[in-house]
């Protein structure tokens, strides 16, 4: 689609055609409306930030949290706050001082040493991958390649048997999929039923029979006292399902994606694998893996682009929008693996940047090279305009990639 920014889009974050035609929709908002309100299926009002210094100071604005129950009405049923605790009880929707306790539970397994010490396991994974279609001449890289590498990883970290590893495609991408949206929410609720149950299960069996995995470690944490209570011991769980597989998925996918529309980059980075680390950080930026950030909420009303945010309004930063803003990043709109001083916000900013963004990256680069090196002729075997991004609210991430080689 022509890059226009003459046409006045309806923002539907929801729909289809939103994530069809986001990046044109950026450009406007940055241009003509930065701080633009809209209105959430929950009834509340948001705001999208869609530039990149405005995003810096959001993140950065302790105004700003991230527990809705410190500022909406919990004395009336309320649609937003009606979610399970799965899902509201994690480091994600906290602040300060529990953030810090629950954060400082799990930071030590994704250290940069800690993840450095999984390199060798993730190439084995990434080979075993590309063995299984290797004779084949073609995949689909989301469902060959992109979704297991992530999710064997971290299941692996967590003690989770192998056989049950695609049990959490189908909840993950229900549950992110009704994100924001009560009457969905409520819908998926089977899902999400089914997800507490398997976690109670394993939650149960590690309190009976501890192993050295992470599972068992937030388990043993939480039986020591206060530092973790029932709930968010699931909802830690989950999130560490959730996020440690989700945004690699996209990471890898989006960045093949990326490679194949831009052949000339592709080759440079056959030719120079030692950029691969500059190419991860590129393609981070370019089509960022998490296109918005989880939400957040005015503790009062705060003014930002010339507009006042009230007390209460939902705080929406668009990263995919900050990531392609020209104040910051010159020719945006352009892939090139070799881009110096790239400051992007893939991984968010603050006390809730991404806590495993070593371990993102790590998958991201060995995937990544390891897919070029044993397929270099990779191509696209469909019409690139047929490709179609799912539409969920936080993500940006392909339905399929199908390549052949």
């Amino acid at each position: 689609m022509p890059e226009s920014t003459d046409k006045v889009w309806e923002i539907n974050l929801f729909s289809s055609e939103f994530k069809e035609n986001a990046y044109q929709i950026y450009k406007q908002l940055r241009l003509n409306d930065p701080v633009h309100r809209i209105t959430m299926p929950s009834g509340h009002h948001g705001w999208l930030i869609t530039r990149y210094q405005d995003a810096l100071a959001v993140l950065k604005d302790d105004r700003i949290i991230k527990n809705p129950r410190k500022v909406l009405n919990t004395d009336k049923p309320n649609r937003v706050l009606a979610e399970s605790d799965l899902l509201t009880n994690h480091m994600l929707s906290s602040d300060p001082p529990d953030h810090t306790r629950l954060r400082s539970l799990v930071q030590k397994a994704f250290t940069p040493r800690m993840v450095e010490g999984l390199r060798g396991r993730i190439e084995e994974i990434a080979h075993t991958l590309l063995n299984d279609v290797q004779d084949k001449g073609k995949m689909n890289v989301i469902d060959d390649f992109a979704f297991p590498l992530p999710i064997i990883v971290i299941c692996e970290m967590l003690g989770i048997p192998a056989e049950d590893r695609d049990k959490f495609r189908e909840w993950s991408n229900a549950i992110i999929s009704a994100t924001n949206q009560p009457d969905k929410m409520r819908q998926i609720q089977p899902q999400v039923q089914e997800f507490i149950d398997y976690l109670h299960d394993l939650i149960t069996k590690r309190r009976q029979t501890p192993r050295d995995d992470l599972v068992s470690r937030l388990v043993h944490a939480e039986s020591e006292g206060d530092q973790l209570t029932e709930k968010e011991l699931f909802a830690m769980i989950f999130l560490l399902i959730i996020a440690g597989h989700e945004t690699t998925v996209n990471l890898i996918g989006n960045g093949i994606l990326a490679l194949l529309e831009h052949p000339a980059q592709m080759e440079k980075l056959k030719q120079q694998p030692e950029l691969i680390h500059s190419a991860v950080e590129e393609m981070l930026r370019y089509y960022s893996p998490v296109e918005i950030a989880t939400n957040r909420w005015a503790s009062e009303d705060i003014f930002l682009g010339g507009k006042k945010i009230p007390k209460g309004d939902m705080v929406l930063v668009m990263l995919g929008s900050a990531n392609r803003d020209p104040e910051q990043f010159a020719n945006p709109d352009q892939l090139d693996i070799t881009r110096e001083n790239n400051r992007h916000i893939a991984f968010g900013l603050g006390i809730h940047y991404c806590l495993g963004a070593p371990l993102a990256r790590l998958e991201g680069e060995i995937a990544i090279q390891t897919l070029l090196a044993r397929m270099p002729d990779i191509q696209l075997a469909v019409n690139p305009a047929t490709l179609k991004w799912r539409p969920t609210f936080l993500m940006r991430g392909l339905e399929e990639l199908p390549v052949t080689f």
